[in-house]
């Protein structure tokens, strides 16, 4: 959700207004999925990275304010927390060069974000939860400023009705409860967006869906929360309880929880802009004045705010976008599985499979969603967040095998055939395919080393665990700015 809002209290008549909107919204979706000249001829990608903020001890820095005032970028921007900036990368083709433009720029954003962010006492970490955070740091003080954040923890809350259980059961254990939505700040990801045509959508989010799980296990970055070490992508967990708005009884009744893998395959982006609005109440009825059916009968574009709106409150792994650029309507595939980090050549590393595999499956002779059970995709997806590249996932024709071999043997050669339908130049390709192997072969992504380097503090040097993480998490940083992959790195 990345509109301002600044309206606190809905009403029953604001409910009720925007439902009807949101189905009137609906309806014209499908009139122009029918009918309407989408942007598809070339596919653009786009990318964001949602960052933390540390000070010279590790310790989160509540400073997003006067840092991004002080960067004056507007591809940077608040979120959630005080502690947290989000920067978009400019989209792009990826063809030829793409990836290399990406890293150039992604590199110089970062370099002068972290510039402006020293004059505050503070620099950028690229990780999936920062491994320093307590439950000191994050609670409502402590969200940005903006007061959409507000609103959209009052009605997350409130819709609740009581505080938030956190019950997360890894290699340790942490159960504790909270009132507001922060503990949904520490989550910070990496999200790719893919533009896909209207009829090949389903094919593009179909496939990855079953791909979930291997893109999880393999760039795995989050290994710690409040102290403890849990899963080996913890974020999972952490991002659907913190904004669960369903008390016991509701989860109990199998009510959808809005942080959502889903529970089918699709035949059409419609699929799951009806399931939004078909499961899940509002969260912020807010309506613009735009009558959608007349700006279509009209031979405008419309914008369709409250569908848009609606589908920012539902927090689907693989979301559907609906966009305007440059007066002409897209759909983008939004990935939303990964964390942050721990690179910017380990984050294109990521990128390149999956935009490779994802085209490589949706673009196959046989869908692989036609041979692989939703569940599957789903219960893959769970065990790669829990175990990371120690998973074992269940994939069509070769059972149950280890993720690492699973990608090794079968999903490489895909990614890397998928890259050449994109056009992208074979070193970019091999480059960065190659650092995905090398992470299988040496069984180290950024989880692994966080838990490693921890352990080593612990054992070899006598440290309690949270001086190790704050040695760990100051290593990580000076690490991180050698753009030197992650598999790479020196335990010590």
């Amino acid at each position: 959700m990345g509109r301002d809002v600044s309206q606190g209290a809905f009403t029953r008549e604001d409910r009720v207004r925007y439902r009807q909107k949101v189905r009137r919204c609906l309806d014209v979706f499908a009139l122009m999925l029918d009918d309407f000249g989408f942007d598809a001829d070339r596919p653009m990608t786009g990318l964001e990275i949602e960052l933390n903020l540390v000070d010279s001890a590790a310790e989160p820095a509540m400073r997003n304010e006067e840092i991004l005032a002080e960067i004056a970028d507007p591809l940077f921007q608040t979120e959630l927390g005080q502690f947290n900036l989000e920067l978009n990368a400019e989209p792009r083709l990826i063809e030829g060069a793409g990836f290399a433009d990406y890293e150039h720029d992604l590199r110089s954003s970062l370099s002068r974000a972290d510039e402006r962010a020293a004059k505050s006492d503070a620099k950028i970490v690229l990780v999936g939860i920062l491994p320093t955070l307590t439950e000191g740091h994050l609670v409502e003080d402590n969200l940005s400023t903006n007061e959409r954040y507000r609103v959209l923890n009052d009605q997350i809350v409130g819709a609740r009705g009581e505080a938030i259980e956190l019950d997360i059961r890894g290699v340790e254990q942490l159960r504790t409860h909270t009132d507001s939505i922060a503990p949904e700040a520490a989550c910070t990801s990496l999200q790719f967006h893919l533009q896909v045509a209207p009829d090949s959508f389903a094919d593009y989010w179909n496939a990855s869906q079953a791909i979930a799980g291997v893109q999880v296990a393999v760039g795995a970055n989050s290994p710690f929360l409040y102290g403890r070490q849990l899963w080996a992508e913890t974020r999972i967990a952490l991002f659907k309880q913190a904004t669960d708005t369903r008390p016991e009884e509701l989860k109990a009744q199998g009510v959808r929880p809005r942080v959502w893998f889903g529970e089918r395959w699709i035949t059409s982006i419609f699929d799951l802009f009806e399931e939004n609005v078909r499961y899940f109440p509002p969260l912020l009825p807010i309506c613009e004045d735009e009558d959608p059916v007349e700006v279509l009968h009209a031979g405008g574009v419309p914008q369709l705010s409250e569908l848009r709106l609606h589908n920012g409150t539902v927090y689907r792994w693989n979301r559907p976008v609906y966009d305007i650029m440059n007066g002409r309507p897209h759909l983008r595939v939004e990935n939303r599985v990964l964390p942050a980090g721990p690179t910017v050549v380990d984050m294109l590393a990521n990128a390149a499979f999956y935009f490779g595999l994802v085209r490589g499956l949706a673009e196959a002779d046989r869908p692989i969603w036609s041979q692989l059970t939703f569940s599957s995709a789903e219960e893959n997806f769970h065990s790669a967040a829990r175990r990371g590249l120690d998973a074992v996932l269940h994939w069509p024709r070769v059972g149950d095998v280890p993720v690492s071999k699973l990608v090794l043997d079968q999903l490489l050669p895909v990614a890397a055939t998928g890259l050449d339908g994109f056009g992208v130049a074979p070193a970019q390709r091999d480059r960065l395919l190659g650092i995905i192997e090398a992470r299988c072969r040496t069984g180290r992504n950024g989880s692994v080393w966080q838990t490693e380097t921890v352990w080593a503090a612990e054992r070899q040097h006598g440290m309690d665990r949270p001086a190790a993480l704050h040695h760990m998490v100051k290593r990580y940083a000076e690490l991180q700015r050698t753009n030197e992959p992650v598999h790479t790195w020196p335990v010590q």
